[in-house]
């Protein structure tokens, strides 16, 4: 097999059981490797670390498999992975009946690269590593067996992907195929678009406090802003809100989220409102025109995609929970996210906290909130804890 060896000192990450070698870590490689190969990791003194597929073209070199030595990546390694993630999240009860979940969040379940969702029948595939993309047709088969379910969509589009030097990958790889899927969470159908939607076609990490929503809505004025398909609205209606803001730049994901609450008779349409508008402006609008909440929600998209972004997107963050905190009735609520795995949990908070007191308002965190059961954080692995949230009261 080939080879890569590290700089002395450079094996540290990988004795605490981290799966990402930089570029920057790689004295010599030995013998000619192609993309998505699987090599030896040696330390400087030659001793043979783990099994990893490598990457020319990304700075993260090359992605670790295995660390066991014994257990040779092949067919069979990947048919014991996807097996093995499945059953974690058929063993707890709050994922066990979900019609959409995670069954696979790449390097936390020992896969990277690789990320599949299930939407009732249908899987969802993303390669986005140069590993994952070589074994493909072995990641396939085992979702394909271990799932049991009749379709099979690869949509590798993710912009990660170039990073890696791989083109976009969409097919269909089994069954029948079909343009979207009708799942029920929490009470609330949504109509899932597969093939036009973000990522997989809908946002699964979000699902508990999609939930967590509805039991605070109960007689409060709701502001949902970057509202997508409505997943946060409808659940604010279902649980009894007085009023429903929706807002997003997109009018094609508000035309979506009008026809996934026509799917659910029983809500209180009439209490809501959808506004395509810039978030940014539509939020110091609101501010001029003197409104007022008494619950919004910040759900924004990735600002900082990488570390060179940070200082832009903190200042991104704290524009918009600024103007969140001027909205907000005395005794309101602020659920507020980052999605970006470049903002750290402690970044994010010590933002808000600015912007709480830059606004005059004080407040206080109810909840630390993250991602669903279905996303694991393997403990050698914490860029994988990219969700962070707040849900916080505001005096």
């Amino acid at each position: 097999m080939k080879e890569l060896t590290l700089k002395p000192g450079k094996e540290r990450s990988l004795l605490l059981r981290h799966p990402w070698l930089y570029d920057t870590s790689i004295a010599e490689t030995k013998g000619r490797l192609r993309a998505g190969e699987t090599v030896v990791v040696r330390s400087a003194r030659g001793e043979a670390l783990a099994y990893a597929a490598y990457s020319p073209a990304s700075k993260i070199r090359a992605r670790v498999w295995t660390f066991d030595l014994h257990e040779p990546v092949d067919h069979a390694f990947f048919k014991r992975r996807v097996a093995a993630a499945l059953q974690r999240r058929f063993r707890l009860p709050e994922l066990s009946s979900q019609q959409g979940l995670r069954l696979i969040h790449g390097e936390s379940d020992g896969l990277p690269g690789v990320i599949a969702d299930r939407y009732d029948d249908t899987v969802v595939l993303q390669l986005n590593s140069a590993g994952a993309e070589k074994w493909r047709e072995a990641i396939v088969a085992a979702l394909i067996k271990e799932s049991g379910c009749r379709r099979l969509y690869e949509k590798s589009d993710a912009e990660t992907r170039a990073l890696e030097g791989l083109e976009p990958v969409i097919a269909w790889r089994h069954g029948v195929a079909c343009d979207e899927i009708v799942i029920e969470e929490h009470g609330v159908k949504l109509a899932i678009d597969i093939i036009g939607g973000h990522k997989t076609g809908f946002y699964l990490d979000q699902r508990e406090n999609r939930r967590l929503v509805a039991e605070f809505s109960a007689d409060r004025r709701v502001l949902n802003c970057f509202c997508y398909t409505g997943g946060f609205s409808l659940q604010a209606l279902r649980g009894g809100a007085r009023s429903v803001l929706s807002v997003d730049s997109s009018q094609p994901a508000l035309a979506r989220a009008q026809a996934n609450g026509e799917l659910n008779p029983g809500l209180p349409l009439e209490r809501a409102q959808w506004r395509c508008a810039n978030v940014f402006e539509e939020l110091r609008r609101l501010v001029q025109a003197g409104a007022s909440f008494d619950f919004i929600i910040l759900d924004p998209p990735k600002f900082a995609p990488s570390a060179a972004h940070l200082s832009r997107a903190l200042r991104a963050y704290r524009d918009i929970n600024l103007l969140a905190f001027r909205l907000l009735a005395q005794g309101g609520f602020l659920m507020t996210f980052s999605c970006s795995g470049a903002v750290s949990v402690e970044a994010f908070q010590r933002m808000v906290a600015a912007a709480a007191l830059e606004s005059g308002r004080e407040a206080r965190i109810v909840r630390r909130l993250g991602a669903a059961a279905d996303h694991p954080v393997a403990l050698s692995f914490p860029e994988g804890e990219y969700l962070k949230g707040l849900l916080l009261e505001v005096a």
